[in-house]
This record gives structure tokens, sequence and C-alpha cells, in this order.
């Protein structure tokens, strides 16, 4: 890859097609609330990327002076597994989940940050009742285990209100082993289960067997950098069950699926769009370096609902 010096100091959003995500109208937005001069600038990549496609992106962050650092988002894994040795220090979340959302530079260092577990358990908190899985007895049921997933997994295992057990389902086995490699490291009385099927009707039947009240997550990516759901329109969520879908734009097709069930099965429905801002807040925090009080988030949460 090739990139243009920078004529002013730059924030990098790493994605896949950043140039449609809504941060591009908030972002100067957010530097107007902050007083900083800083400019947002996208670089897409595919998914999966090839390991020079990432470390190029990494090199050139660390040594151009007028680039202050970067998010990451969907690539969080394969970026550090192609550069880790890059970075100066990894933050003890990114050691322990393999993934870095933050890239910092500080004091000379570059330094990597995995803040999803941080914005993964703001916005569960957000949308999860308190005590909800003492009350009820329910299961967490999760579609994907990339980065997001594993860290909504990693802030679980640590919860004071927790479910007895969490069930991962990917096409990937390297991903399902990598989720595993995760949790045995954790001290957690969570039962973690692993699924490996690319059948949307075998997922059908794993959300028909959960416990009413249980949480279904779509944590694959489908809906936004890929079409379709893991579930089939015959797929039933569970009574009176949570749903959260990781994204917030796209065609959200398993977000469609649960409205259209909203109202018989009693669902409570979250998109991304929390989540995405608790992940923006954090990392432009870190990178930027200001802390993120409650009141400079809610001015930056207006400045971006106003967007």
């Amino acid at each position: 890859m090739h990139f243009e010096p920078r004529t002013c100091p730059t924030f990098y959003f790493i994605g896949v097609t950043t140039g449609q995500s809504s941060i591009n109208a908030i972002f100067p937005r957010w530097m107007d609330i902050l007083g900083r001069d800083v400019q947002l600038a996208g670089i897409d990549a595919p998914l999966h990327a090839p390991a020079e496609t990432y470390r190029a992106i990494v090199e050139h962050i660390k040594h151009d002076p007028l680039v202050r650092g970067g998010l990451v988002t969907t690539h969080k894994i394969d970026l550090l597994e192609a550069t880790r040795d890059l970075f100066d220090e990894l933050d003890p979340n990114a050691e322990l989940c393999g993934e870095v959302s933050a890239i910092v530079k500080r004091d000379g260092k570059l330094i990597g940050y995995a803040k999803d577990p941080i914005s993964s358990g703001q916005t569960w908190e957000h949308f999860v009742p308190a005590g909800h899985f003492g009350r009820t007895g329910a299961e967490v049921l999760c579609f994907g285990s990339g980065g997001a997933a594993v860290a909504t997994t990693v802030y679980l295992a640590g919860a004071a209100d927790r479910p007895k057990h969490v069930t991962l389902v990917d096409v990937s086995r390297e991903r399902l082993e990598h989720a595993r490699h995760i949790h045995q490291q954790l001290r957690t009385d969570i039962q973690f289960h692993y699924g490996l099927n690319a059948d949307p009707y075998q997922n059908d039947i794993l959300m028909s067997d959960l416990p009413a009240a249980s949480v279904v997550i779509n944590g694959t990516g489908m809906g936004k950098d890929l079409s379709g759901s893991p579930i089939t329109p015959a797929g039933l969520f569970p009574q009176n069950g949570l749903v959260w879908e990781f994204n917030y734009r796209g065609e959200l097709t398993f977000l469609k699926q649960a409205q259209q069930q909203a109202t018989m099965h009693s669902l409570t429905i979250e998109d991304g769009w929390v989540y995405f801002l608790n992940g923006w807040t954090q990392v432009v925090a870190e990178v930027l370096g200001f802390a993120l009080t409650p009141e400079l988030f809610e001015q930056m949460d207006a400045a971006a609902k106003s967007q």
C-alpha cells in the first residue's frame, strides 16, 4: 500500500468500508467539542487481508509524525497477528484477546490497546437488566467468535450477574480455537461451548433450544461486511429474549428478523449504535490523550445523534 505523507494531524480509521460509516460526519463535530485540529482518514482493506497490507498500515502510522494513531474495526485480530513485532507495548486486554482496536503513539512508543471488553461491557449494561441471569437462568448464544464476540465474553466472565452457559458458533475452527484459548485463561464459572457450523438451519435449532429470556447475538459481520444472516427466516428467537446485533449499518438482515418477531416473542432488541459510540469514544480518548468524563461523553453522544 502507498500512503501520501499527511499535511495535518490525522487519526486513521482502519476497516472494510470506512467511507460508509457515520463517523465521517461525527468526527469533525467531536473535534470541535474537544478543540482539536485533527482530521479523520479511512483505510479500507479486504477481510483477512495479506500480512503485508497490515504491516504497511502500522508502519505508516508508526513513522509518519503527523499521524496521531488510529482505530481498528473488523481487522483487530488479523492486524495484530501480522504486526505484533511493530508494537512496543500491548495493554493486558490486547495480550489476552490477541487483538488491537486502538493504535496509540505515546512517548515515542507504539502501543496497542483492546478497548472492546470495556465498550462491550458498557453497551451490555445499557440494555441487559441488572440481575437478569440470576432471575431467569437465561443463556447466551453468540453467532460469530471474532474480536467483538470474544471481548463480550471476556467482559461477561467477570460480571457480577453472568450466565452459566455461553455458546459461540462460527464457520472458522481457527477462530473458535482462538476463543477457547482465551477462555481457558479466565477465572470464571461460565461454561463455554463452541460450535463449528456454517448451516443456518442448525443455528435455528440451537436458538430454539435456548431457555426463555436468553440473549442471542449476531457477531458474524453478516448484514454489514457480508450479506445475509446466520439464521433462516424460520428461526425463532426465545420468548422474552434479548437480541443484540453488533452492526448499526448495512442490510441488517438478522436485526430485521428479530424485529419481525419482537411483539410475538416480547423481544428486547439492541442494534450496534451504542456499541459504536462506546467503542469510538474510548479509542479517541486513548489516542488523543484526554479523560472521557460522563459529561464529555454526553456531549459527544449528543453531537453524534444530531448528525
